[in-house]
């Protein structure tokens, strides 16, 4: 009788321990974590999957030219863009000329043209008897020009788009890190006799380092996620043999195997670039003190050719475009009367409210059960679940598929229960789902560097003055964090509208975007059609980037 007893009053103290221990928010934490790391985890595993035979036959055809043209895109891309995002970035950061304080915010305008946007205004423009040939023959009269304009299709046309749409990742990260470089080691370099190129070379550029890695680092993950340009000049790659594989063979294990060779690319990239740091250090030493780095006023030709130099790009990644689409749209004002333009707008906002609140509200709950817990196991899943952002949309699509058909037949239907595949697959509730793993990283990280902030003494001193934990996280860090929550929500309101795979493969029946909307107009050769709905798509992202340009682009004397 004792030693049931006290079996029994062990339990229950060990058992008091344990719950206090792993509380609600722990446990919401972990719920959360393992929910986005499904998907991600489901990618992995996949590879292990028999395929059909139709798989054997593209191995020994068109998987090699799938890696082919992929890797042929993303180096040229990558070398574009760092040399467009640091060259920008450099003279905004470094040099004062005219107008250079409306280039550091109007460079990153670009983040509102989708790379697939572009691709039809690049079409659209230089095609025979396109937006081109009617400029030279208002100018010059009738002849035949279309043997003289060049063309911008294929892979050419491809690496353009992507360049112009995405050197915004290494402008603004790069010109971050330029801000904060000390004058003394520029001083330095003077000292030694270096000269502007050299000091550029020798010790800017190696500062900036980390900064252009983690930008080269999004752009090369957007160009290997990219689907819409791609396909739209018929460029063979993993992306699109993904999509393909799906839509047209109905194989998820065929589908899930090309996603694999993908999946490998991104990876390889990340261990390349932190072998090839190895063990250097980036970080200045400010024992001797920080010198605030000194703008240098430049006037004459060096002020004309730096302002011409910001304006060809700018001009060519934003206005360009725009200027396009906005051509289309008054040439044919009846595609902008046969658009539902409501219905389109409504589905967006629609898309973008409930997926921000899901994401707002969970990733707050995550980081701060990550804060109160501080458990090993939890802190490393958090980390292993915000990587599905480095995991193209596509293939976070179909793993969605995959793990819900799985789940579907193994387990729902082992039980008897009704099919869940129509709750989930083709419905707003799967759509905002994937959107959530694909963005959670943005949300989660957002949040994390707000709380950085916070000093853990703060909660401290609310416990002492009798502070629940959820008093604690709704009195006091919710309303510290507000401006951080503001900015997530204006980056995940622009992910969501220039997103395509995503909404292509998961969206219900007759339920369109201006993304989709554009995409399958441009897909049947309507590029006239299409440009309605990219303008609108253009317009509302800059609003979005104006706004978000207000928190990420001041400097310390502003």
């Amino acid at each position: 009788m004792v030693l049931p007893l006290l079996v029994t009053s062990l339990l229950y103290y060990k058992g008091n321990i344990l719950i206090r221990k792993l509380n609600i928010w722990f446990f919401s934490s972990l719920l959360i974590s393992i929910f986005v790391a499904i998907p991600i985890i489901t990618v992995f595993t996949s590879f292990f999957e028999s395929t059909s035979n139709y798989y054997e036959i593209l191995k020994d055809t068109f998987l090699i030219e799938y890696i082919y043209n992929s890797l042929v895109l993303l180096v040229s891309v990558l070398v574009l863009t760092f040399l467009l995002g640091t060259g920008t970035a450099y003279l905004v950061s470094f040099y004062s000329f005219t107008w250079s304080n409306f280039f550091k915010w109007a460079l990153i305008l670009s983040f509102a043209v989708p790379p697939y946007i572009y691709a039809y205004s690049l079409t659209a423009f230089f095609e025979n008897y396109g937006t081109a040939f009617t400029i030279l023959k208002s100018l010059f009269g009738e002849a035949n020009y279309n043997k003289n304009i060049p063309k911008f299709d294929g892979m050419v046309g491809a690496i353009l788009s992507l360049s112009f749409s995405l050197y915004a990742y290494v402008f603004i990260l790069s010109r971050a890190s330029f801000l904060y470089q000390s004058q003394n080691l520029i001083d330095l370099g003077k000292n030694l006799g270096f000269t502007k190129f050299k000091s550029f070379y020798k010790i800017i550029l190696p500062g900036a380092r980390p900064a252009i890695a983690a930008g080269l680092s999004l752009v090369a993950m957007e160009t290997l996620a990219e689907f819409g340009a791609v396909d739209f000049f018929s460029i063979n790659t993993l992306t699109t043999g993904i999509y393909n594989s799906w839509i047209t063979f109905d194989d998820l294990a065929f589908a899930n195997r090309i996603a694999s060779f993908l999946l490998l690319f991104i990876f390889s990239l990340f261990i390349i670039e932190n072998l090839s740091r190895k063990k250097a250090k980036y970080h200045f030493n400010v024992r001797e003190g920080f010198k605030q780095k000194e703008k240098i006023k430049i006037t004459g030709i060096k002020s004309f050719l730096a302002f011409m130099f910001c304006f060809i790009i700018f001009f060519l990644s934003f206005l360009f475009p725009l200027s396009q689409m906005l051509y289309w749209t008054i040439k044919f004002p009846e595609n902008l009367f046969d658009l539902q333009i409501i219905d389109l707008l409504l589905n967006t906002i629609y898309l973008t409210i409930l997926s921000s609140l899901a994401l707002i509200i969970f990733s707050l709950i995550s980081n701060y059960g990550n804060r109160v817990s501080n458990n090993r196991t939890l802190n490393f899943l958090s980390t292993f679940s915000i990587s599905g952002y480095a995991i193209p949309g596509v293939i976070l699509a179909i793993a969605f598929i995959t793990f819900i058909a799985w789940f579907d037949n193994t387990v729902i239907k082992s039980f008897g229960f009704i099919s869940i595949k129509k709750i989930f697959i083709g419905s707003i509730l799967g759509l905002v789902l994937v959107y959530f793993v694909r963005f959670y990283s943005l949300a989660y990280n957002g949040i994390k560097s707000g709380y950085e902030k916070i000093n853990i003494a703060v909660d401290e001193s609310a416990y002492l003055l009798g502070y629940s934990k959820r008093k604690t996280f709704t009195n006091i860090h919710i309303p510290f964090l507000r401006n951080s929550l503001l900015f997530i929500v204006i980056l995940i309101s622009l992910e969501i509208i220039r997103e395509l795979p995503i909404t292509l493969i998961l969206r219900p029946f007759n339920f369109e975007t201006f993304a989709t909307t554009a995409y399958i107009s441009a897909s049947e050769d309507l590029l006239e059609a299409a440009a309605v709905p990219s303008l609108f798509l253009i317009l509302i992202a800059s609003f979005f980037i104006i706004i978000a340009s207000k928190y990420t682009l001041r400097e310390n004397n502003e």
